[in-house]
C-alpha cells in the first residue's frame, strides 16, 4: 500500500506538478537560469565575504549541496540507467535545468520572507512564506510537520544505515561502531547550530565533491575516445532511436524525471529552509546561487557517475543483476583497480554524513516553527536525532524510507501549492533585481518598495537604516 502511494505521487502527481511548474518558471522568468547562468559565478564569488555573526551565502550553498549531493547521485543514477536505459541520463539533465529556475524563486521567496532571530541569525523556509506571503497558516503547519518527521527523524535513520552498512561491507567495521562515531561527530556539529553546521559543510562538502569530481575526470581522461560516443548514446536512447539499449522513450523519461527530482530536490522545499539563514544583499542573490546548487547536483555530479558507468563494460542493456551503488562500485574498480570501489564507498560515506548534518537542520528549523525559543525542546530534539542515528545504524530500514519517501513528496505538493499562488510575488521580486541590474546599481533589497508585504525589516533594513 505504501508503495503503492508513493509510486502514485512521484510517478504521476509530482511529475506533472515539478514539470508543469518548472517550466511555467522558466517561461514567465524568460529562462532566469540562462540569462544569469554567467552571473553565477559573479554572484558565488562575493557570497564568500563573511558578515561577522551571519551564515554567508557560500555557507548556504554548500549546506544545500550537503544535502542535494548524496546517494542519489551515485545509487539514484545508476538505477535510472539500470531500468531506463542512458536516456534517462538525458532526462535527468532536462529536469535538472528547469529545476534550476524553481530554485531560484523558491529560494528567493525564502529570503525575502526570513524573520531575524535575537542572536541575530535569521529563519526561514516554506513555512514562512506560507504564512507571511498567503496567510496559510494551515499549510504551513502541515508543511512544518512533513518537514520534521520526513528529514529531521525518517532520513537521517536511513542515512545512518547507509555509512554503517557501506563502512562494514568494505571495510569490515561492525556497525554499532560506525553508529557510535556518526554519534560522536554528529553531536559536536548540531550542539553548535547553523553557523557550526556551515562552517564544518564548508570543509567537508568542496572536498568531497571535488573529490568526486577529481575521480570522474581520472575515468574520462583514460577513456577520452570513448566519450563522445557515451554523450551520443544517452542522446539516442532518450529519443528511443536505439531500442537495443533497452528502457523505450516512456521508460527512460519516467526514470529520468523522477531521479533527477529526487536527487536535486529542486521544488520540494528543503533547501529554502537553508538558503532563507544566509546573509544577502537582495533575495535573488541567494536565488542564483541555489540555482547554480541545482547545476552542481544533477548536471555536474549526476554526469559524473553517468559517464563512470557507461564507459565500462560492466554495465549491459536489460541486465539488472548489478545496479545502485553495487553499479557504481564495479564500473570504477573496473577503471582504476579495487581501490575505486572503495573510494566509492567512502564517496559515500561522507555524502551521507553531509545529509545528515542538512537533515538535522531542516528539523531543527520546522520545530523552530511552533516553538522558538524552548531551549529544552530543541536539546530532546537533538538527543532524539543522535538516538536514531545509533539506532538506523543496525537496521534494516526499507519501511522507514518506503515512509520517508511517501512524506517528501506530500511535502514537494505543499510547496509547490505555495509557489505557485505566490507565482507573481516571485516575478516582481525578479523583475525588481532585473530593474537594478539594467540600471547599473549592485542590487540590494528596499523594503520600502515592498511596504505592503509582510517581511521582517530587521531582516531588510532600508538605506537610511543602514
Amino acid at each position: 500500500m505504501l508503495a503503492m502511494l508513493s509510486d502514485l505521487l512521484w510517478s504521476k502527481v509530482l511529475v506533472v506538478m515539478l514539470v508543469g511548474i518548472g517550466l511555467y518558471f522558466t517561461v514567465a522568468s524568460r529562462f532566469v537560469q540562462f540569462r544569469y547562468f554567467g552571473r553565477m559565478f559573479a554572484v558565488l564569488g562575493s557570497a564568500l565575504h563573511h558578515e561577522k555573526g551571519h551564515v554567508s551565502s557560500f555557507q548556504a550553498l554548500v549546506v544545500s549541496v550537503a544535502g542535494r549531493v548524496g546517494g542519489g547521485n551515485i545509487a539514484g543514477v545508476a538505477v535510472a540507467i539500470t531500468l531506463g536505459g542512458p536516456g534517462a541520463v538525458f532526462w535527468m539533465w532536462v529536469i535538472g535545468l528547469m529545476g534550476m529556475a524553481t530554485s531560484f524563486f523558491e529560494c528567493s521567496l525564502a529570503q525575502l520572507y526570513k524573520r531575524y532571530e535575537p542572536d541575530g541569525s535569521f529563519r526561514g523556509g516554506p513555512a514562512y512564506y506560507l504564512t507571511r506571503g498567503i496567510n496559510q497558516r494551515g499549510l504551513a503547519i502541515i508543511y512544518s510537520l512533513l518537514l520534521l518527521i520526513t528529514f529531521g527523524f525518517g532520513f537521517n535513520a536511513v542515512q545512518s544505515y547507509v555509512v554503517a552498512t557501506s563502512l562494514d561491507v568494505s571495510f569490515g567495521v561492525p556497525t554499532w561502531a560506525s553508529g557510535l562515531a556518526l554519534v560522536v561527530f554528529l553531536g559536536f556539529v548540531i550542539f553548535g547550530g547553523i553557523q557550526r553546521i556551515a562552517a564544518v559543510s564548508e570543509i567537508v562538502v568542496p572536498v568531497m565533491a571535488v573529490s568526486y569530481f577529481a575521480c570522474a575526470l581520472l575515468v574520462i581522461g583514460i577513456n577520452i575516445q570513448e566519450v563522445p560516443a557515451a554523450f551520443a548514446t544517452i542522446v539516442s536512447s532518450a529519443f528511443g532511436l536505439d531500442s537495443a539499449l533497452g528502457g523505450g522513450i516512456g521508460v527512460a523519461i519516467m526514470q529520468g524525471v523522477k531521479r533527477g527530482l529526487f536527487s536535486n530536490e529542486a521544488g520540494l522545499g528543503s533547501a529554502p529552509n537553508v538558503a532563507a539563514v544566509a546573509f544577502v544583499p537582495h533575495p535573488a542573490n541567494q536565488g542564483i546561487v541555489q540555482a547554480f546548487s541545482v547545476f552542481i547536483d544533477t548536471i555536474v555530479m549526476c554526469s559524473c557517475t553517468a559517464l563512470i558507468i557507461l564507459l565500462s563494460d560492466v554495465y549491459q542493456p536489460g541486465d539488472a543483476g548489478v545496479s545502485g551503488v553495487a553499479l557504481t562500485q564495479s564500473a570504477l574498480a573496473e577503471h582504476l583497480g579495487a581501490w575505486g570501489g572503495s573510494f566509492v564507498s567512502i564517496a559515500l560515506v561522507m555524502f551521507a554524513f553531509s545529509s545528515i548534518m542538512y537533515n538535522y537542520y531542516l528539523g531543527e528549523n520546522a520545530l523552530n516553527y511552533f516553538s522558538e525559543s524552548n531551549r529544552k525542546l530543541f536539546a530532546v530534539f537533538r538527543i532524539t536525532v543522535l538516538g536514531l542515528v545509533f539506532w538506523g545504524a543496525a537496521q534494516d530500514l526499507g519501511t522507514v524510507f518506503g515512509f520517508a519517501d511517501l512524506t517528501m513528496g506530500l511535502l514537494g505538493v505543499v510547496n509547490l501549492i505555495g509557489l505557485l499562488w505566490m507565482s507573481k510575488l516571485a516575478l516582481r521580486l525578479l523583475r525588481d533585481y532585473d530593474d537594478q541590474l539594467a540600471a547599473g546599481k549592485a542590487p540590494r533589497l528596499n523594503p520600502d518598495d515592498f511596504s505592503d508585504l509582510d517581511i521582517d525589516r530587521r531582516a531588510w533594513p532600508s538605506q537610511k537604516d543602514l
